[in-house]
């Protein structure tokens, strides 16, 4: 009887020192970052199945948000963190840790029906800022520009509006999307449309352009080739924050993401590795 109740007391203390193993963090944000760290987790996970990771979108101002409100332990962005949000981590007293896990290059998408296949940065420009309205004016047909782009809480709309509208406003007529992939779904539907995504989120239901950054000298395919040797001129770091206060807990999966196995999952699924 005494035996009996050590093996069973010796089942108790084991099973609840297994589950005090046991991990669990939530990851929002961008909709750039959103299937890399995906993949990432799922394979983390198989590799440690005491660890439970979430992972949801809404974009890079929502997932740092979130993490300024403490509804999420971890954000993705696909921009570095604004001073205004620094501020609000440092009211809050919450130390963060910035790190940078993978690059992507920032594409320009037209329906594929569209016979244009490049664009200079000042062309792009007068298209998302109202001025220039049908694709005639560009050397191509007779139709009007339907241009789409992110809400103002995505990182992809802040970063586009700094490096290729050189910080002027968008259109009143350019229609937000709520997510990359509605982007993808409206170009791809839409014969006049254009729009503008990470390169993973490019497929063949839209058209990725060539771009110039020095007036039509040189034009850059959007590529993963081009994007490391820095010939493509839309190319962005990705980000990933979190509170020092779980670094313990993170840092696993950071240092897998960062591994050579982490890299080249990040080049499978259509983003730039760090190296």
């Amino acid at each position: 009887m005494k035996k009996l109740v050590y093996i069973t007391l010796v089942m108790i203390v084991f099973g609840s020192a297994i589950q005090a193993q046991k991990t669990s963090f939530k990851i929002k944000g961008s909709d750039t970052c959103l299937p890399v760290i995906l993949k990432e987790s799922e394979e983390f996970m198989k590799k440690n199945p005491n660890t439970s990771i979430m992972v949801t979108g809404g974009g890079s101002g929502v997932g740092l948000g979130a993490l300024i409100t403490g509804t999420t332990e971890v954000a993705m962005a696909s921009r570095k963190m604004k001073l205004d949000e620094k501020l609000k981590m440092q009211d809050a007293a919450k130390a963060f840790t910035e790190k940078i896990f993978a690059n992507d290059a920032l594409s320009v998408v037209v329906n594929p029906s569209n016979k244009i296949d490049r664009l200079t940065r000042e062309q792009l420009e007068g298209i998302f800022t109202g001025k220039t309205k049908n694709w005639k004016e560009l050397g191509g047909v007779d139709l009007t520009i339907v241009v789409y782009s992110r809400e103002t809480s995505s990182g992809t709309y802040e970063f586009f509006k700094e490096h290729v509208l050189n910080n002027k406003n968008f259109a009143s007529s350019v229609l937000s999307m709520p997510a990359t992939g509605a982007i993808i779904q409206s170009v791809g539907q839409t014969k006049g449309a254009i729009g503008y995504v990470g390169l993973a989120y490019i497929e063949k239901s839209v058209k990725a352009l060539k771009v110039s950054f020095d007036k039509g000298k040189t034009y850059v395919e959007p590529t993963v080739e081009n994007a490391k040797n820095k010939s493509y001129p839309i190319t962005r770091p990705l980000y990933i924050y979190y509170l020092k206060s779980i670094e313990k807990t993170v840092n696993p999966f950071l240092s897998y993401i960062l591994s050579a196995e982490g890299q080249k999952l990040v080049l499978e699924v259509g983003y730039v590795p760090l190296k």
